[in-house]
């Protein structure tokens, strides 16, 4: 499985925390998608690292100069960050976000509209939590996939390790 993670590029402890939570409680082994290595992205690729798991990052022709950890797979997209979250997204077989701003938010809309589940961390302090309020089951009126919405790091983790119920859309 490749596990897309949208999460915000800058870092609280709070998010830090919660990040470590997921990973603690993550007992599958998908190769991680990140869009980056800064802010919580580092995080989430630190902590798949330990655990063994396979990594991919998946950079922004603004960012392609980061150095990343030795056993990491690094994508030069050529890609601006929107772009670049495309070829994250779609390369994905699920998506889970812990919270962030519009990068994220558009992310897991991306995810809504090719028919992958979009797992979403509430309670972060950031935008991504409104989603739950403003479309608590579905983003549109063709109701492709409900979007999942979890208040604890450590449930999401349980969640993504279930089987995935994949919907092919082929639509724009």
């Amino acid at each position: 499985m490749q596990l897309a993670i949208a999460v915000h590029s800058s870092l609280n402890k709070e998010l830090e925390d919660k990040i470590r939570k997921f990973f603690e409680n993550l007992k599958c082994n998908p190769t991680i998608l990140v869009g980056g290595y800064w802010g919580g992205m580092k995080v989430v690729v630190d902590e798949a690292v330990k655990k063994k798991l396979k990594v991919v990052v998946i950079l922004p022709e603004e960012r392609e100069d980061v150095e990343l950890p030795p056993d990491v797979i690094r994508i030069n997209s050529g890609c601006e960050y929107r772009c670049r979250s495309v070829i994250l997204v779609r390369s994905a077989d699920l998506l889970v976000s812990l919270g962030g701003e519009v990068g994220t938010t558009i992310e897991i809309f991306m995810a809504y509209a090719m028919g992958k589940r979009a797992l979403v961390l509430t309670d972060t302090g950031f935008s991504t939590d409104k989603l739950k309020t403003a479309f608590p089951e579905y983003l549109d009126n063709r109701k492709v996939m409900k979007v999942e919405y979890y208040s604890s790091p450590e449930d999401l983790a349980k969640e993504v390790c279930k089987p995935i119920t994949q919907i092919k859309m082929n639509f724009g």
